[in-house]
């Protein structure tokens, strides 16, 4: 397991957003968290990433812990155990979060100039090969305002992976998107998983869930209502007995 995640709770002023979550995720397969707004999915993967402290549970990522609870306290990861963490898991934020006074070139080559330690050099030639490998190398020197949606998206992409991580975390990644960007976003995902990486999904597509993902985790208030298969999980919905949970 490339990810491992148990008993996980967390709070916002009172309220319990995250409920005793526990699973699992394996090198080369794509799980999709799904459910209705509120649910606690996007809480959850910025607890995975680290942008949320848990207050209660377990994260192993890559057999090193974010965090554990010892002595009725949940203890983080020290700074030098989160810095290879980070370095283990990309995010892309729904909204993609580009710096907008950067270019293409400059939003990628940041992190690993900062958290890698790679010389400017090293930095630009990853970021142009994963440029290229996206077909968006002409778009280098572009600002995020210069940008099309399914470009800002495939520079999001391109940037969390120039840290090469084990995971890869995709909050609605095909948003706004028209079905032929939507498709091409697909690809990428299956071809990233294809070489072995960790996918994390949230998604309120549910045909992009059908196209790509490998395993899906369904959320409800704050807790896994089910986990599946894709096959036994799309069984169950069309059966009609997760519908009723199923309200944005």
């Amino acid at each position: 397991m490339i990810l491992k995640v148990n008993n996980l709770n967390k709070s916002f002023g009172g309220k319990r957003v995250l409920k005793d979550i526990s699973f699992g995720l394996k090198t080369g397969e794509i799980l999709a968290i799904i459910g209705p707004s509120g649910a606690g999915k996007t809480t959850l993967l910025r607890c995975i990433n680290g942008l949320e402290k848990a207050d209660k549970g377990t994260i192993v990522i890559d057999n090193i812990y974010l965090c554990k609870d010892q002595n009725n306290k949940n203890i983080p990861a020290k700074s030098k155990e989160m810095k290879k963490i980070r370095q283990k898991v990309g995010m892309v934020f729904q909204n993609y979060n580009l710096f907008p006074h950067m270019t293409v070139m400059e939003n990628l080559i940041e992190a690993p100039i900062n958290v890698l330690g790679l010389s400017k050099e090293e930095a630009l030639n990853r970021a142009y090969d994963l440029l290229k490998n996206l077909g968006m190398e002409d778009k280098k020197d572009a600002y995020p305002f210069q940008l099309s949606g399914g470009q800002k998206q495939r520079v999001a992409i391109a940037r969390a992976l120039c840290l090469n991580p084990k995971i890869l975390s995709l909050d609605e990644p095909t948003s706004a998107l028209d079905p032929e960007l939507r498709e091409g976003i697909a690809s990428i995902i299956k071809k990233l998983a294809d070489k072995d990486m960790g996918i994390l999904i949230i998604s309120h597509d549910m045909e992009i869930v059908k196209r790509v993902a490998t395993r899906i985790i369904f959320m409800a208030e704050g807790r896994i209502i089910k986990e599946a298969t894709k096959e036994d999980f799309f069984n169950s919905f069309e059966d009609g007995r997760l519908k009723s949970f199923m309200v944005s």
